[in-house]
């Protein structure tokens, strides 16, 4: 499956549990919607996907990718120590410049 290069690092570093390599897949004034809660700038985001990482030790299997102009949406079965391990996910993406500019984890 073909991945925008921001996507794949998107995954990559998510694998990793590099919350800081994260943040930087993301634009400055970047919104991510997850779990009810809205986290907007690479500080807040940070703190998101690395609260995320400690908590739930979760990993993501790309199933699908489906990209419109400048947004995308992975479709991806996410495994982790959280309950109803593991769920399919799909990741709604807006970029702006190579960067994630709006991101939504829906079910």
């Amino acid at each position: 499956m073909e991945l925008p290069q921001v996507v794949k690092r998107f995954i990559e570093t998510q694998q990793i549990y590099d919350s800081t390599a994260f943040a930087e897949c993301f634009t400055e004034s970047a919104i991510v919607h997850d779990e009810g809660k809205t986290h907007q700038g690479k500080e807040q985001i940070q703190k998101w996907i690395n609260h995320a990482m400690e908590e739930y030790k979760s990993a993501l299997e790309p199933l699908n990718y489906e990209q419109s102009g400048l947004s995308g949406i992975l479709t991806a079965n996410v495994s982790g120590t959280f309950p109803g391990s593991p769920i399919v996910l799909k990741f709604h993406f807006d970029f702006n410049n190579g960067q994630i500019q709006h991101l939504k984890v829906t079910d």
